[in-house]
């Protein structure tokens, strides 16, 4: 159990994100980085999908109000647990009284804190993701804020079994993105999609504006379609924006193409400022790197042998 002392920049409930609703205007949501999730949820103990605290850049602030197994994954802010430094990407015993805080950024942009247990709060639309912009999900539909207390949905009872395990090959993230073009954006050129990128300021989970050299061709809003996460779309001031896990489910920009969905987690760790590259590859190309990613999901968890020697003699 924890409670929030400072919400920090931002800090919401996600999970693996709201299906199904899509044709009813309902976007998707869920964590920008579900791979990280993912892991941070297997190494507590948790189904993949279980709901998780993001935290953007960082600033936040819990106190365990009750022994638990925590552990955080994705971007590094400089967590620490009890005053030292806590592990990425491996389960930690945390004890009543400690306080968890992220005190700045290192690399990434988001961070994972999985619960063992899970998070209790509604189901909305069957998915626990916090909607800012519709104000629903998460807790109450808005950021976490000082005061705010989170539960596990069942508290594990072994809480030894669940410390100290592992994922043994974290994730690098990079600033290149791989992108597939869409049929009808064939005539971009390659010379501009392929400069730096740089991620602006008005950036969000909706999505990633990018600031460059601008397309010098007349762009025309298009009949509205079916979009989705690393859709990106080509506005008429010529620069593009790269949709995000809350985007709308529909559009009216021309798009270019999609950033391939095993990037999709280098897309979610930049923040605005970042450079970034774009990078065309082939639809196989695509499918590869999502086959290879699907395939590094299955390792199995190792086990940090002193972390647990710890944990025993603390108990």
């Amino acid at each position: 159990m924890l409670r929030v002392l400072e919400g920090g920049a931002l800090a919401t409930v996600q999970d693996l994100g709201r299906f199904g609703y899509q044709h009813l205007g309902v976007p998707q949501s869920g964590a920008m980085d579900g791979v990280a999730l993912r892991i941070a949820n297997r190494l507590v103990g948790n189904e993949d999908g279980a709901a998780c605290i993001e935290i953007t850049l960082g600033g936040t602030a819990f106190e365990v109000l009750a022994p638990c197994v925590l552990a955080v994954t994705g971007a590094d802010l400089g967590a620490r647990l009890g005053g030292m430094p806590l592990p990425l990407w491996t389960s930690v015993r945390a004890h009543a009284g400690q306080r968890l805080v992220f005190t700045q950024r290192r690399y990434g942009a988001r961070a994972y804190l999985a619960l063992a247990g899970g998070l209790d709060v509604p189901l909305v639309l069957g998915s626990r993701s916090t909607y800012l912009p519709g104000g629903w999900g998460g807790l109450e539909g808005r950021a976490l804020q000082a005061g705010d207390v989170l539960q596990p949905v069942v508290p594990p009872r072994d809480l030894l079994r669940l410390t100290a395990r592992r994922w043994r090959v974290p994730p690098t993230y990079g600033r290149m993105l791989r992108i597939v073009l869409h049929e009808g954006a064939c005539d971009v050129p390659t010379s501009w999609l392929m400069q730096p990128w740089r991620v602006a300021q008005a950036s969000n989970r909706i999505g990633l504006r990018l600031e460059g050299q601008p397309l010098h061709a007349r762009v025309q809003s298009v009949d509205s379609f079916g979009v989705f996460p690393g859709v990106i779309q080509l506005p008429p001031d010529g620069l593009p924006i790269v949709l995000m896990a809350d985007a709308q489910p529909t559009g009216g920009y021309p798009a270019l193409g999609a950033v391939i969905q095993a990037d999709l987690p280098h897309a979610a760790q930049l923040l605005p400022g970042d450079t970034v590259q774009l990078v065309p590859v082939t639809a196989e190309e695509a499918l590869d790197a999502l086959r290879a990613q699907r395939a590094w999901l299955q390792q199995p968890l190792a086990e940090d042998e002193a972390l647990f020697a710890l944990a025993q003699a603390r108990g």
